[in-house]
Order: C-alpha cells, then structure tokens, then sequence
C-alpha cells in the first residue's frame, strides 16, 4: 500500500455555485418544471454537499420535447441554409469560450474533475464546435456515372436524418455534450438532449447559450433525469436516430428499443484498453504516458489503458516506476489547482471501484501502490480512491478483464510481439490502445494487428476533432469525429432523371 500519499485541502465553493436555484427542463424555447413535478438532487462528489434540484422528465415530457423538435425540424431548422447554421455555431462556440471558466467551475463541482484538467478542456471544446461549422457549409451529394440505358442523369442529395435523440455520460458532461450536438446542428437535425443525472448543470447552461446564440425554439430540447428518462428518448418512435455514448449494458439496451422504428444509431460504449511497453521504448515518456492512460480524470475514461503489457526484460524496473509516480501524485479537491486526482464522480462509482480493488487484493495480485481509499481527513466525506498500479495481475483476473473505471492500472510481463498482440486483442472490447516502442516497422506491425478503434504510438489518449473516435466489437459502432460523423446524421437520397 502507498504510505506516501500525498492530499491538498479543500477549498470552500464559492457561494455563487454552492445555492444553485433549481434547474428546469428546456422545451420549445421554455424552461418548464417536470409534468410530475419531480426532481433529483446534483451532489458534489468531492464534499456530499447538495449542488441543486433538477427537474426529473418523465415520458410526457419526453413525448413534449420529440414534438417541439419535430416542429422545428419541419418548419424552420431543417430548411435552415448551411452558411446560416454555420453563424449559429461560430457564434455558440465564442460564447462558450466567453463563459468557458464557468464551464469548468461546473465540471469540477459536479464530478470532480479537477479544476486544472476542466480549465484545460477549452481548446478541444471550442475547437470541436467550430470544426463542425465548418463542415455545414461542405455537405455536398455526388453525380454519379451510371449504366442505364438512355439519356438519365444520376445524383445523391446529402439531407438530415430529422429529429436526434442524444444521451451523454458524466464523465466530460460539456465535451460529451458538444460531440453530440454540434454535428446534428450542423446537418440541419433538430435535437433531444438527455444528459448523465450525475452530471447536468454543464448540459443544461449549454442550451442557454444555445437560446442565447439565437438558435430557434424547439432546436435544442433537454430532458433531465435517470435511466428511465434515457429509456423513453431510445424508445419514442418519432425520433429517428440516437447518439449515445455510455457503458455497454446500457447501449445494448438502446439497441432493444431502438427496434421499435428501427432509428439509426451510433454507440460509443466501454473499453478494457491495453497499453503495451516494449523494452525499446522512451522509457521516461513511457512511465508518464501510461499512468496518465489510467489516471487522467480519475481513471474515469473509456480509452483508459488499464491493461498494461510491459516486456518482461524491463517489466519489474518500469512497473515500479509507475507506482512510484503514482504514489506521488496529488489526491485532493478538485477546486484545487495543484490537485492531480480528484474524486470519483459518486458514491455509487467509488463503492464499484472499490469493489474492484478488493477483487484485486483477493485474487492475489499486488498494489505496488494505492490500494484503498483516500477518504481520511479533510476528504473524509468525499469518494477519493488512492491512485492504484496492481502488479502479478493475470489475463483471468476480474480486473483485467471488467472495465472499472476508476484510478486502476493492472500490469502484466509478455515475451514476444505475436504473444502480447493476442493477448491485448483477447477481450470484447475494442476501443483504444497504445504501443510504446522506437522501431518503426515494430509500431505500424502492432497497429495493424490491433483490433482497437484507436491506436496511439509513443503517446495516448491525443485527441482531435479531425481524427474518427470510435469503437470495434461490444466498445460499439459509428465514428464521432471527423468528416465521417457528420455520415450519422445525414440520409442519403439518390435521384435518377431520364432525360430523353
């Protein structure tokens, strides 16, 4: 167990953001309360303290949003120009940044992420957004040769797939937001936004700006509440398509209900991602880049490469370099600047990481550091796990083969390249991946034999707007990201004229 764990205090939120009113839910251009009247506490993760009342959608409420989205999509959004939809966005992505350190407040004190990592999020969110204004003005179909008999001309016309359903995770609620909504504005969709109930208060001033930017009512709807508000967004039969991104159970349920009009779908789900270290690799950059694989936010991130591969000739030596890199890092409030983990997001997420780290210690591999909690003192009422390097893990072992989710690196040695490759791709996941090594054709060999949506070699988890992120097998389908994710929101229609 680490002895040298080192905590920060916590610093009181500002009196501003500790007495939230009470957040409403967002349809046709209205901020309403509930039908039932219901709400569901916001807690901040880091003290227990009550953050606000949100209201709770029921399937009324749902059944409202669908139909000021579909209104606005047939009246008004969905003939709306390019270029026009184009300012919209330019101008939405200027007012987040404008209002971007309240973003970040809001992140930090709702799930913990630190204030250092939420403040350093601006780039990426403002950039994504304005990635795809630039893309509404380059939707474009094709003339196509064809081999019809006659005088006929043939094309495809690009045309939004209408009315989209997105259900965000509470692990980067505004960037997970933006990913969902900036595409679908783009193509001229209108929207239901079902943000994590652990995590809402980013989502919910998003759509202020959205109104403030000038968007039309009925655009942008939000329903907030649990998984049977998310239940009722997969399943109403006049949404035609559904942007999730969540853990795998919860996309296979979607499948389910998505059956019902067959609406489109892209899925984002979870991963089990292994980083592999070969014994040629920067072994410095190596250290680093694999315990921020894991420990970034908390270990909150789908792409964590929490299976660490280490060649054995130098498996012992950089194992324990990263669990004393890990035993030094900074545990405290997220408020904090100098704060490098902070909470996990919720009681409920720290009692699953715990109960990984005892199966842990139960199958009998080793922490090298880390281990427990980082409940003590000044943090005793928050949901703090002690950054964790398992070593003498096994392929077998529960902790290497379930997603946790939390700050928890399970090392293992392997001899060859044949070996460690059929060994990262036994899982059912396929979602990101890492290869540290300074052979070149040793890296493109790797990352060919991957089966991973995203390898990343001699860094991780670089992320880009530009770049497709997505899943292979139970990680799920579809891209976000890139020119290709715009593809999930369009439909395809093809026109042949004859002629003569």
């Amino acid at each position: 167990m680490n002895e040298t764990l080192t905590t920060v205090a916590t610093p009181k939120v500002p009196k501003a953001l500790a007495s939230m009113a009470a957040k409403k839910l967002l349809i046709n251009g209205k901020w309403v309360n509930a039908a039932s009247g219901k709400t569901f506490e916001s807690i901040n993760p880091a003290t227990g303290e009550v953050l606000a009342h949100i209201a709770e959608a029921g399937e009324s409420d749902v059944d409202a949003a669908v139909k000021a989205a579909r209104k606005a999509f047939n009246t008004t959004w969905g003939s709306t120009k390019p270029v026009e939809r184009q300012r919209l966005l330019l101008k939405l992505a200027d007012l987040i940044d404008r209002d971007y350190d309240e973003f970040a407040m809001l992140d930090t004190l709702e799930m913990g992420m630190p204030i250092s990592r939420s403040s350093a999020g601006r780039q990426r969110v403002v950039g994504m957004i304005r990635f795809y204004a630039g893309l509404a003005t380059a939707i474009h179909g094709q003339n196509i040769s064809n081999s019809l008999p006659g005088s006929v001309l043939s094309y495809t016309v690009k045309e939004p797939v209408g009315v989209v359903g997105a259900i965000v995770p509470w692990n980067g609620p505004l960037s997970q937001a933006v990913w969902k909504v900036a595409p679908a504005l783009a193509t001229g969709c209108t929207l239901v936004l079902k943000p994590s109930e652990q995590a809402s208060l980013s989502p919910l001033k998003l759509a202020e700006l959205i109104e403030e930017a000038g968007f039309p009512p009925g655009v942008m709807n939000v329903v907030t509440g649990a998984g049977a508000t998310g239940a009722a967004v997969a399943a109403h039969p006049d949404i035609d398509k559904v942007g999730f991104t969540g853990s795998t159970a919860t996309g296979q349920a979607i499948v389910r209900a998505s059956a019902g009009n067959l609406k489109r779908l892209s899925l984002e789900l979870g991963g089990k991602s292994p980083d592999i270290i070969f014994a040629d690799a920067d072994l410095d950059a190596a250290v680093a880049g694999a315990a921020m694989a894991v420990f970034t936010n908390c270990g909150q991130i789908c792409i964590a490469g929490s299976r660490l591969f280490v060649e054995r000739s130098i498996h012992d030596e950089f194992v324990h370099r990263v669990a004393e890199l890990a035993g030094k890092m900074r545990v405290g409030s997220p408020l904090n600047p100098s704060t490098e983990l902070g909470p996990l997001a919720s009681r409920l997420q720290f009692d699953k990481v715990m109960g990984y780290i005892k199966s842990g210690h139960d199958e009998g591999a080793k922490a090298l550091s880390g281990g427990a909690s980082a409940n003590t003192g000044e943090l005793a009422n928050g949901c703090y796990v002690q950054p964790t390097v398992f070593s003498g893990a096994r392929d077998d072992m529960k902790i290497v083969r379930e997603e946790i989710f939390g700050p928890v690196i399970s090392a293992m040695p392997f001899d060859s390249v044949e070996e460690v490759v059929q060994r990262a791709n036994n899982t059912s996941y396929g979602l990101g991946s890492g290869v540290w090594t300074r052979d070149v054709s040793k890296a493109h060999q790797v990352a060919g034999a991957l089966k991973a949506g995203t390898v990343w070699v001699n860094c991780y988890l670089q992320l880009d707007p530009a770049i497709p992120f997505g899943g292979y097998k139970m990680s799920g389908y579809g891209r976000e990201s890139g020119t290709e994710h715009m593809d999930h929101y369009l439909n395809t229609k093809s026109v042949v004229v004859r002629l003569s």
